[in-house]
């Protein structure tokens, strides 16, 4: 059973009882009443010297510490009355001035502002950072300076700088911020792609505000996604110990390098459980450079939705394996779509690298410049075929290679349809055409149900055969044998997915 814990933001003193287990790592300047997380009383192990670097880890914490920083953040928020008040203060104010429940009659507390007048309630959080350059650029996470009214940058020697926000993407939760300073220390950049399972790597950061922090462990994973922290996701896993406050902070190498930064950990108590997440250099140092550059961060873009495979939809689409990326969709004005990609295609290379699943595929497209030809591997009814597309610019509302997880089937035995209208449809939220059957009841305990099928999805074809009608639907149903893989194409909220059941 998942134990409640305390999720705590890096610049914003939020605490909240959720049943996600995953927590930021940023520290929030809370009220002294406020309680903080447990830490971990875990008995370190000991390591044996002779698997240490040849320089010693005391050299690696010096050459790192002068360049992590302590990131503090004051945010203003507008509240109303007295609500920026603790509760218990709030209820005694109102007791004897009148308010909610007070005995002075009129509602509302009324103060030297007066009744129903907003005023500004301070907070703020606190994180680390990484210097990258001499001239002062910064690299840390977004949750950590996120809605800051003022940024205040603290070296190690002491030396304390008013910081600027040169730009900041949530959906891989980093930043930019950069001071006024010159020969400043940096961290090196690393390659992130060099990292093994195993390796030494020690976290340095500002855990509960205790400055140049310094913890060391492994790498434990590599390439974690479907993790549900952030849009995109290729995260290190390390054990070396990682709580609130570390947000932003470097994780590096025993050669010194920086290969990521300390960004989430996985936590029942709040505290340090020995799973801790960073963002990669092979992401951070690309989205680095276009927010330094561009203040914004310039993805490539297909034009496609696409969705994980399964044992099902591989069989359905006569695979050896369930490896590869299905496109369930694909915009017609789009790169993928002007350059002839087809919804039903298996994508299977990217540039001669292998396509895995959904989220490889999308880590490969967000990281190609924009303008590049890119050769691209599909599956196209069992034969396979290139396809060169000139790699587009994300526009700031789309769906990059949006990944499906499709992670159950869905089938449509034991369901009722009915005929697609106009009016429907638009309450639906399908694009284009009204056409196809729309799910009108699902038997209890028949294979739809136990596949998934859910009122108002909306079927277009199945086994490749286009679904127009109910009498369609009847005809192409009715040549279906017991036991049977059945693919379907259906839309659900406007979004196209491809699905295999079991008749």
């Amino acid at each position: 059973m998942r134990q409640p814990v305390r999720q705590t933001f890096g610049a914003a003193a939020a605490v909240a009882t959720v049943s996600a287990l995953l927590i930021w790592g940023g520290q929030s300047l809370a009220p002294s009443h406020a309680s903080s997380p447990a830490v971990s009383t875990a008995t370190p192990v000991a390591l044996p010297m002779s698997s240490a670097p040849s320089n010693g880890f005391t050299e690696v914490a010096k050459a790192v510490t002068p360049a992590v920083v302590n990131i503090t953040t004051v945010t203003v928020e507008k509240v109303s009355d007295s609500r920026g008040m603790p509760d218990e203060l709030r209820e005694r104010m109102e007791e004897f001035f009148g308010g909610p429940g007070g005995p002075s009659g009129p509602r509302g507390f009324r103060g030297p502002q007066g009744p129903g007048e907003r005023r500004e309630h301070r907070g703020g959080g606190q994180g680390s950072g990484v210097i990258v350059s001499p001239d002062g650029y910064i690299l840390t996470n977004n949750h950590v300076i996120e809605g800051a009214r003022t940024v205040t940058i603290t070296l190690p020697d002491k030396r304390e700088f008013t910081g600027k926000v040169i730009g900041a993407d949530p959906k891989t939760d980093l930043a930019v911020v950069k001071i006024e300073g010159q020969n400043l220390p940096t961290v090196s950049w690393g390659d992130a792609t060099k990292l093994q399972v195993g390796e030494y790597v020690l976290a340095v950061g500002n855990p509960f505000g205790l400055n140049s922090t310094v913890t060391l462990g492994i790498v434990s994973a590599l390439g974690r996604g479907h993790m549900g922290i952030t849009q995109y996701e290729d995260f290190i896993q390390t054990d070396a110990a990682i709580n609130p406050g570390n947000s932003g902070g470097a994780l590096v190498n025993t050669k010194s390098e920086l290969v990521g930064i300390n960004t989430a950990i996985f936590s029942q108590s709040g505290g340090y459980q020995g799973v801790g997440f960073a963002v990669p250099t092979s992401m951070s140092k690309p989205i680095y450079e276009s927010l330094v550059k561009n203040g914004k961060v310039v993805r490539g873009f297909l034009g496609v939705s696409i969705q994980d495979l399964n044992q099902e939809l591989a069989k359905s689409f006569s695979l050896k394996d369930a490896k590869g990326a299905l496109v369930s969709d694909v915009k017609d004005d789009g790169p993928a779509g002007q350059a002839g990609l087809k919804q039903g295609d298996i994508i299977t290379a990217y540039q001669g690298a292998p396509v895995e699943d959904a989220v490889s595929l999308q880590r490969q497209v967000t990281k190609t410049a924009v303008g590049t030809k890119v050769t691209i591997r599909v599956i196209r009814d069992g034969h396979e075929k290139d396809v060169t597309v000139t790699i587009g610019e994300q526009p700031d509302s789309a769906k990059i290679a949006k990944a499906e997880t499709g992670e159950t089937d869905y089938a449509f035995a034991g369901v009722a349809v009915q005929d697609l209208d106009r009016e429907t449809a638009k309450e639906l939220g399908v694009k284009g055409k009204a056409q196809g059957v729309v799910v009108t009841a699902v038997e209890p305990e028949s294979s739809a149900e136990k596949a998934g099928v859910m009122r108002g999805d909306v079927i277009r074809e199945i086994n490749r055969q286009p679904v127009k009608s109910v009498k369609e639907f009847e005809k192409v149903s009715s040549g279906l044998k017991k036991g049977e893989n059945v693919l379907i194409l259906i839309d659900r909220r406007g979004n196209a997915l491809f699905l295999s059941a079991k008749i």
